[in-house]
């Protein structure tokens, strides 16, 4: 995902780097999140982490369950909840393609980032995944090496 230049509204919150690394990214899907006042204030500083989260679907509804979002502090009494679930906002042709993605081909949702879009809106990219394997890691690692050698090579002439 490219950072537009003339988009001063477009910012990255969190991303999770290692879900990537873990899992074998298929297809990925933007979606809403349902979010109280004061996490939107904290979103704005950028105290956000969603490398331990994931998204299920629960009765007929798509949650985000384990992400952080840390407490603002100007809203200590009306605050929220560190890591409470939080909705997920999908048509429900998605909705229902997700579920049978997870419930009969074995697929996990897993969230890749979290930012403000153009409009100012908290977006959420989920990838519908498959876990990866310690041989499959293997394998990616060692096709990397593979490409950065051959461009070292490339290079030299």
């Amino acid at each position: 995902m490219a950072k537009q230049k003339s988009d001063p509204n477009y910012k990255i919150i969190a991303e999770n780097r290692r879900a990537r690394h873990d899992y074998a990214i298929e297809e990925d899907l933007e979606c809403g999140i349902v979010l109280m006042g004061s996490e939107v204030k904290s979103l704005r500083i950028g105290k956000a982490n969603i490398a331990e989260s994931y998204a299920h679907v629960d009765d007929g509804e798509l949650w985000l369950v384990n992400s952080y979002i840390s407490p603002y502090e100007q809203a200590r009494t009306w605050g929220h909840e560190e890591r409470r679930k939080r909705k997920l906002m999908v048509s429900r042709r998605e909705l229902a393609r997700l579920w049978s993605e997870t419930q009969r081909k074995g697929m996990t949702l897993v969230p890749l980032v979290m930012y403000f879009n153009h409009k100012g809106y908290v977006k959420l990219k989920i990838g519908i995944a498959k876990g990866k394997k310690n041989h499959d890691k293997r394998a990616d690692a060692a096709n990397r090496d593979w490409g950065r050698q051959k461009q070292r090579l490339l290079k030299q002439g």
